[in-house]
């Protein structure tokens, strides 16, 4: 079943909300998912770019989760990419940002994007 199907109950659900799209390129979602990892103890969280594990103990504990392997994201990216258009023309107030940034800086936009007064629109 296609997204539209859905969408009057979800754009009553939201109606009230902000949308955002967190525009980022395919292959940087894919490096920030494969390399997520947890610790198989404690069940803390890592990435191992944005924030690696402080000590080789930790560092060998480490565990990917089989969602995080490549073939699993191309997979749900391409869903995604199926129903894009459909929740694009859903929502047309949706604000669109750039979230090909550090994960800080786009929670940082978010953040600033949901705090600010919505912008108003005149008709002409």
């Amino acid at each position: 079943m296609r997204f539209s199907a859905y969408a009057p109950v979800v754009y009553i659900m939201l109606m009230f909300c902000r949308t955002f799209f967190l525009d980022i390129p395919s292959d940087s979602v894919i490096e920030r998912l494969t390399l997520r990892r947890t610790d198989a103890i404690t069940g803390d969280r890592y990435h191992m770019l944005y924030n690696p594990p402080r000590t080789l103990e930790v560092k060998d504990r480490l565990r990917s989760d089989p969602k995080d392997m490549e073939e699993a994201i191309r997979g749900r990216l391409s869903q995604y990419s199926g129903y894009l258009e459909e929740l694009v023309d859903c929502f047309e107030e949706a604000q669109h940002m750039n979230a090909d940034q550090d994960p800080h800086t786009v929670f940082e936009c978010v953040e600033s994007m949901m705090v600010n007064p919505l912008p108003k629109h005149y008709d002409n």
